[in-house]
């Protein structure tokens, strides 16, 4: 290919378009899938999304599966339920509550948790999310609500009322966009590099210099703050919560949309979120056990197409963009 055309091909490309205008597609997207279906369900779908981007961070940039994911995301869920019952109904407040309890444990369970690898990495954060699940439900039900939950009432903010669900809908479709752009431009920074350098060979990043051991627990924070925000908007979005948002073993949903979107993709986090809420909300509707479908359905992933829809998708547009400069 000449230089010319390879030019051409870079200045028409797809990509760097869709890099362009990312997040007003993203935003048109869910306003579409807002008006086709239920607004709250929508609303699921973008928290569920943002939730998927967090787990991402970890695995698909860092190479590190955590089973125990669901704590994080309870924690930030239990924590705006407490501040809107016992300290103010303001729903910012609440979330920035959310999001400090998920920094901070994030920063407490790190030196430990990231001391691991494999399955040990594994196995530890499930021991942690068991350990989470036993206290919302037994240990702190005082305070929890046991086994019934507990409600949460947020009151209008500046004349905004977050009752209205197209008020939420807006709240929490600006959060997504803002951790798209979050995590776009730390994966894109040195940063994001290293943690790539980390996931292929941890032991050459360290010989090069790098403090891995410290880049790993400010990805491991980032990715407990950002389930926390999930966590919070869930709150909003149902106004209550039950030991259910942080049963371990949901934590397998994040880990099967991170496999049929991609792992270590934005788009490919957001097309396995929305993937897998359409495929756990609709088809049980159809055909009742439907976990048999999605069962087969990983496996030709698995097989098929290991690096998910979207990056199956990626490669087959790519070698599509080449055949036509040449």
């Amino acid at each position: 290919m000449s230089a010319n055309k390879q030019s051409a091909a870079r200045r028409t490309g797809f990509w760097p378009k869709l890099a362009r205008f990312d997040l007003a597609l993203i935003a048109a997207a869910f306003v579409l899938l807002a008006w086709m279906i239920n607004i709250q369900r929508t609303t699921d779908f973008i928290i569920f999304c943002i939730f998927v981007l967090a787990f991402d961070l970890l695995y698909g940039y860092l190479g590190r599966l955590s089973f125990g994911h669901m704590l994080y995301l309870g924690v930030g869920a239990y924590a705006a339920a407490l501040t809107a019952e016992h300290l103010t109904g303001n729903p910012l407040v609440a979330i920035a509550v959310a999001l400090a309890a998920g920094a901070l444990v994030g920063v407490l369970l790190a030196p430990i948790i990231m001391r691991t690898t494999g399955a040990c990495f594994a196995l530890i954060n499930l021991a942690f999310n068991q350990l989470g699940f036993f206290l919302a439900l037994i240990a702190l039900s005082h305070w929890t609500g046991g086994e019934d939950g507990m409600a949460a009432f947020f009151s209008p903010v500046l004349g905004v009322d977050f009752a209205n669900p197209a008020v939420v809908f807006g709240f929490c479709l600006l959060c997504l966009l803002g951790s798209v752009l979050l995590v776009k431009r730390l994966t894109g920074s040195p940063f994001g590099i290293l943690l790539r350098s980390i996931k292929e060979d941890e032991t050459r990043s360290r010989f090069l210099g790098y403090n891995t051991a410290r880049y790993k627990r400010v990805a491991f924070v980032l990715s407990t703050t950002l389930s926390a925000l999930a966590g919070s908007l869930s709150i909003l979005n149902y106004t209550f919560v039950t030991p259910s948002f942080i049963d371990p073993t949901r934590s397998v949903e994040v880990i099967f949309a991170v496999l049929i979107g991609g792992a270590g993709s934005i788009y490919g986090a957001l097309v396995g979120g929305v993937g897998y809420m359409l495929i756990s909300n609709y088809l049980p509707n159809y055909i009742q056990r439907w976990e048999m479908f999605l069962g087969i359905a990983l496996l030709i992933l698995v097989f098929r197409f290991r690096e998910g829809v979207w990056g199956y998708l990626t490669r087959y547009i790519r070698k599509r963009g080449v055949e036509v400069a040449q």
